[in-house]
């Protein structure tokens, strides 16, 4: 059983199928910086991740006409030496709740940080955002502070589900770019036959697909 003392992050990643032409065709979208992928993201608090699935495969590219055909399963993962943020905070410049640094910068719910230190009830961590990914070049920005320790866990459990797309939804036929998270993302269908190039370790998740067929 999950408990407080040992929170747990959940997340879902949404294969979205479809027949076109007599071929099984794979729901992907391209992130501006961080290659091709799959719908995936993070449960909300007070969100069933049937409906997490469901709202991230619309966010990220659009298509809402879809059918969950099946829970598939669940990794667990725990990044040595990283936490992953439980709730919005902001980052203090010190371990104490009054020392918070007026630029404002967030953490969002699903944010990987690396664990510097703890201190109390309080933990030092470190954003760091690069300019592409899996091959960055450069560090585009960094960020070290203070936050409650009780926003982070160091566990992911993430569930993968199989859906069916509608093809006569104009909005599988047609799939123009979508703008989330700051970012452009164009969403496209690719032959399961046939696939590009899936960021890693996202092309590792296929294995989760083949449950299905």
């Amino acid at each position: 059983m999950l408990t407080t003392e040992n929170p747990v992050l959940f997340k879902v990643t949404a294969f979205v199928t479809r027949v076109y032409l007599g071929k099984t065709e794979l729901l992907l979208f391209r992130h501006p910086n961080a290659g091709i992928q799959f719908p995936a993201g993070t449960v909300e608090e007070g969100e069933l991740s049937e409906q997490a699935v469901l709202r991230e495969i619309a966010e990220e590219t659009g298509v809402s006409s879809v059918r969950l055909v099946a829970n598939l399963g669940y990794l667990d993962t725990q990044p040595p030496g990283f936490r992953f943020i439980l709730q919005k905070t902001g980052i203090y410049a010190r371990p104490d709740l009054s020392s918070y640094d007026s630029t404002g910068f967030q953490l969002y719910r699903g944010t990987i940080v690396s664990l510097q230190c703890s201190k109390g009830e309080f933990a030092q961590v470190t954003y760091e955002e690069w300019d592409r990914f899996p091959e960055p070049q450069y560090l585009t920005c960094q960020i070290t502070g203070w936050v409650p320790l009780r926003l982070l866990c160091g566990s992911s459990r993430r569930f993968f589900f199989h859906l069916e797309a509608d093809e006569s939804s104009p909005s599988v036929k047609d799939l123009p770019s979508v703008a989330t998270d700051n970012h452009i993302f164009q969403p496209f269908w690719a032959r399961l036959d046939a696939l590009p190039d899936i960021v890693e370790p996202q092309r590792e998740w296929l294995k989760w697909l083949s449950f299905a067929y």
